[in-house]
């Protein structure tokens, strides 16, 4: 990646960290997810509706990565079906571990998390609330 695209990529990771969109829950079936390696702590809710995610706010503290990456999940993802949510979730696993995926186009904004596959140690910050997300889907859901 060239420097301007590595700028251009902070720029929105540190934009989505300071202003989180769809941060605050509202009480809808939600998971809880800790990283105790690095102290990310993350909840992420979802309002599923006949098949359609309607609506997906989360809350949380950690670095720059984890809270930028469910910022930029909530708006990517909110009112697309479960199974668009299921491929795209999938789409960002792969970029993440650095495997060459196709519909680049998919992921819009989620691409600024692609140099994260260079840095394993980051790797579950970028997916915590994807994986906090996929289990809301799947309705593994805390109580």
């Amino acid at each position: 990646m060239n420097n301007d695209l590595n700028s251009l990529y902070r720029t929105i990771i540190m934009d989505h960290y300071k202003n989180p969109r769809h941060k605050g829950l509202k009480g809808y079936p939600h998971v809880h997810i800790k990283n105790p390696s690095c102290g990310d702590d993350i909840t992420v809710e979802a309002k599923v509706v006949n098949g359609v995610v309607e609506e997906i706010n989360h809350v949380g503290t950690g670095c720059s990565i984890c809270c930028s990456s469910a910022s930029i999940l909530s708006e990517l993802l909110s009112g697309k079906t479960v199974e668009e949510v299921n491929e795209i979730i999938g789409l960002f696993y792969d970029l993440i571990q650095g495997r060459e995926i196709e519909d680049l186009q998919k992921l819009e904004e989620a691409l600024v998390f692609q140099g994260v596959s260079k840095f394993p140690a980051r790797i579950k910050c970028a997916t915590l609330s994807w994986k906090a997300l996929e289990q809301v889907i799947n309705g593994d859901i805390d109580e």
